[in-house]
């Protein structure tokens, strides 16, 4: 499962949310799981809370109740779930229960009975009604103001920015679209203002996130809305645009190569938004992907690859696999490697397939045995390494902009334009950074790599 990081976890380390509240004041806490989609639904739900004058605690001794945000994708994501509700039973006892795993309230209440409620994911209000129930608001009009940018999990310097809800994709192995429904997305100019208040509040780094991010616009029949004087299509080209006149960067995550994707990669050349595409390929065997029920074309996309890199070539490629799916041949598996090898991806990420309840994919015959699908794990993560230990090694003695995330005593953690927060790589600056600020946007000399990581020195 992808969680967020240890310091955006209140009941694993330091908290991003730091606050004294007034006498009296009741305070909520948060625990957040999963994906950005579920930090920003997070985010959305301290930001109404505190408007309607509740604190927020870094800690569960802090707080009169706690909110658990879960993941229900995977058994282990829902085994980790399970596990945070219990330790913030244990020690704050009060708990409210919510996100994607909340769309199983038995399967909560089965295994800790003493939550108080369990709402489901971005079900906003009754969130806050069953906080209401627990704490009652104890609102000072003169007392609680609301930042214009909301409350953030996130770093101040960066943000994401949720612009869609659920998914019409019907991937086998993926119960998503029965959690958080089919794809539903936000006029552009609700996007644009968020993105707008954003930047003017510090960020310096917008990462675009959705389900489906190419499919934004469709349910909406890409339906145009006033901007600036003028109007703006909800459509991710469009979109992609506009965001680019906001001087931050743009990061766009989860895009499926559609057709229309070609019309981003010039604004990446022109550099409107970064030059890096986060695709989930899943898999390059066209049998396995018609089991998957995903797109089947992996040669085309090659060909699709070669054209986005000619338009611009500085691009980066993150995707994500699944080995050891129902079926998987040995042949299939060696197809994929193959793929690799000619596709040379930037950024790699991949799992074991796992069982997930209610997923159409359970009922596939020939389930790949464990020792098997670690074995091909252990393979493909072999190459991709090797692919990204090149790819790093070929940067040294380049210069590139790299935007600052923590600056500490000995070294400051940076990101270049390839390197998404939490998932990527780093660039470390461990001399004449004493004075970087986080979100900053300086530029380096490249000076050494490793397998994931840079090293670089600042210039002028």
């Amino acid at each position: 499962m992808s969680s967020n990081p240890p310091d955006l976890r209140p009941d694993l380390a330091r908290a991003t949310v730091r606050e004294t509240a007034r006498p009296g004041q009741p305070t909520i806490g948060m625990v957040s799981l999963g994906c950005p989609k579920a930090l920003v639904d997070s985010e959305r739900i301290l930001t109404r809370l505190r408007a309607e004058g509740y604190g927020i605690s870094a800690d569960y001794a802090g707080a009169d109740a706690v909110i658990v945000n879960t993941c229900g994708f995977l058994d282990s994501a829902k085994a980790e779930s399970l596990e945070a509700i219990g330790e913030a039973l244990k020690e704050n006892g009060r708990v409210l229960v919510t996100g994607c795993l909340g769309a199983e309230p038995e399967y909560i209440t089965g295994a800790h009975p003493k939550v108080l409620a369990v709402t489901g994911p971005h079900q906003y209000e009754q969130v806050l009604d069953a906080v209401h129930a627990a704490v009652p608001p104890d609102p000072h009009p003169f007392v609680d103001l609301m930042p214009a940018s909301g409350v953030k999990l996130t770093p101040r310097h960066y943000s994401y920015l949720k612009i869609s809800e659920g998914c019409n994709h019907k991937c086998r192995f993926c119960i998503i679209p029965d959690m958080r429904g089919r794809l539903a997305s936000r006029p552009a100019h609700a996007v644009l203002r968020e993105a707008e208040k954003l930047v003017d509040s510090g960020v310096t780094e917008l990462l675009v996130i959705s389900q489906d991010t190419s499919a934004y616009g469709v349910d909406r029949k890409h339906d145009t809305h006033p901007w600036k004087g003028g109007e703006v299509r909800t459509h991710i080209t469009d979109l992609a645009r506009e965001l680019g006149q906001l001087g931050a960067w743009v990061r766009l995550h989860y895009i499926y190569p559609y057709p229309h994707v070609r019309d981003l990669i010039p604004l990446m050349a022109d550099g409107l938004v970064l030059p890096y595409l986060d695709i989930p390929f899943q898999h390059a065997h066209p049998e396995t992907l018609k089991r998957m029920a995903r797109p089947v074309a992996a040669a085309k996309t090659l060909d699709q690859i070669a054209a986005w890199r000619a338009i611009c070539p500085e691009l980066t490629l993150r995707s994500t696999f699944i080995v050891g799916y129902p079926g998987e041949t040995e042949a299939e598996f060696q197809t994929l490697l193959d793929w690799m090898d000619e596709a040379q991806l930037d950024r790699v990420g991949c799992f074991q397939y796992e069982n997930v309840d209610g997923a159409r994919s359970n009922d596939l015959p020939e389930h790949v045995p464990d020792e098997v699908k670690q074995e091909r794990w252990e393979r493909f993560m072999e190459k991709a390494q090797a692919i990204s230990e090149a790819k790093l090694a070929a940067k040294v003695g380049q210069r590139l902009e790299v935007i600052v995330d923590l600056v500490e005593s000995d070294a400051a953690t940076c990101r270049t334009k390839a390197d998404a927060p939490e998932i990527d790589g780093n660039l470390f600056i461990d001399s004449g950074h004493e004075a970087l600020q986080p979100g900053q946007i300086v530029r380096v000399e490249v000076e050494e790599a490793s397998e994931y990581d840079l090293w670089g020195r600042l210039v002028s």
